[in-house]
């Protein structure tokens, strides 16, 4: 009896409830599409990064952190990796040797950083070879090298030059030897650029003596959403062994970025929400104040106060459900849409885009979470507003109630 008393009192003010269910929805929408958007660019920006340099997760030695010492490496076997191949989630799993090594040419010298790698695994993942600016990409059994263009630039040299690098190898030994330039990188992160050397791993191996070790094991994770448990089963794996970093820890930076704009996303959708929280009070308020009378025969007549309360509750819930479906209804097919045809980037932001190696469009999330997440907000909004309407009805006195005017209150 109750919802069905309830559903003919919200349309007793058929444009009251119209307007403030078209607000929730407009809201719910708005908000809706903006973290949508937040998190699809967010998703797509870390991809692309991890992409080119850290991958979205690592297995390091203990002590690589702190130390980046050739001397703390891991094994390049099966047998270590079978945790991380058993995974369905682990979609590629890349060896690295990386190291810093002095770099010699004619009468000039300069750190480097050496990246050793499988150049076939390497490229398919990250398409390293649609950088090169000059020259070729490199084979496996390559004795050559890639050099970023900031590197070639401060030494001055090009393709068939020929390039000294000089280090510490593994356990002390000495690490050196000469190279020849086979291509010239125009890396899309310009630190990196400005000291980059690519060879194949095997030849990384070689010039650290490594043998059939690495300093780390670079895994691809999909989809992104599945990251923090695929992090949390590797570190139970391997139990402190081996280091297990995700790309928060190997790119704070970009992680605090990432943060900062979200709470910012977060502020002006809750700012939103604000806004007609007002709005919603207001129509409950008036729905309690309004019918005070009402309320006082209601009482004369024997329901108690609780079941008053109830159905000003039903009625605020309708109101919230037809706010809350009108907002799906409007945002889905659009969300669904720009998920399959993401919004392309044109013009000078598009060059940017594109000089970083990154295709130059805002991807949207599809997150059931996220439409959860907004859901739990409207209805922790009507619960907000509804606290000073029910307090009003649980002090209402039945006489003052039935006099009505400024004695109901």
């Amino acid at each position: 009896m109750l919802v069905k008393l309830a559903w003919r009192n919200i349309w007793r003010q058929k444009r009251r409830t119209i307007l403030t269910a078209a607000a929730l929805a407009l809201t719910l929408a708005l908000s809706l599409f903006m973290r949508s958007l937040q998190e699809g660019t967010y998703a797509n920006n870390i991809e692309n990064a991890a992409r080119f340099y850290t991958g979205l997760i690592q297995l390091q030695h203990p002590e690589f952190a702190e130390s980046h010492s050739i001397d703390d490496l891991l094994p390049m076997d099966e047998a270590f990796l079978k945790p991380a191949m058993s995974n369905p989630n682990i979609t590629r799993i890349l060896p690295r040797i990386e190291s810093f090594a002095l770099a010699a040419s004619e009468d000039k010298s300069k750190g480097v950083m050496i990246l050793g790698v499988d150049t076939v695994a390497e490229d398919s993942y990250s398409a390293i070879s649609n950088r090169l600016a000059q020259g070729e990409f490199l084979a496996p059994d390559d004795q050559q090298v890639l050099i970023g263009e900031g590197v070639a630039r401060y030494f001055g040299v090009g393709v068939g030059d020929e390039l000294i690098l000089y280090g510490q190898g593994y356990r002390g030994q000495t690490a050196a030897g000469l190279y020849r330039i086979k291509g010239i990188l125009d890396f899309p992160v310009a630190q990196l650029d400005n000291q980059l050397v690519y060879m194949p791993i095997s030849l990384a191996q070689t010039l650290y003596s490594t043998g059939n070790q690495v300093t780390a094991w670079v895994m691809d994770v999909k989809p992104l959403a599945q990251l923090p448990a695929v992090l949390s089963q590797l570190n139970e794996h391997y139990k402190g062994e081996v280091n297990v970093r995700d790309w928060q820890d190997l790119a704070p930076e970009m992680a605090q970025q990432i943060l900062m704009d979200k709470a910012g996303g977060i502020f002006i959708m809750y700012l939103l929400y604000g806004v007609v929280g007002f709005g919603l009070f207001a129509t409950l308020l008036m729905m309690t104040l309004e019918r005070q009378r009402e309320f006082g025969v209601m009482l004369a007549t024997g329901m108690l106060k609780r079941k008053i309360m109830a159905l000003i509750g039903l009625e605020s819930m309708m109101i919230g459900i037809l706010g809350i479906v009108a907002g799906m209804v409007i945002t889905t097919p659009v969300l669904v849409w720009f998920y399959f045809n993401p919004i392309e980037l044109t013009g000078e932001t598009a060059e940017l885009v594109l000089d970083m190696g990154w295709d130059p469009i805002l991807p949207m999330a599809l997150d059931p979470l996220l439409m959860i997440d907004q859901v739990f907000i409207v209805s922790a909004l009507l619960i907000i507003c509804l606290i000073y309407p029910m307090w009003r009805v649980r002090r209402l006195d039945v006489v003052n109630a039935l006099k009505g005017g400024s004695h109901a209150n």
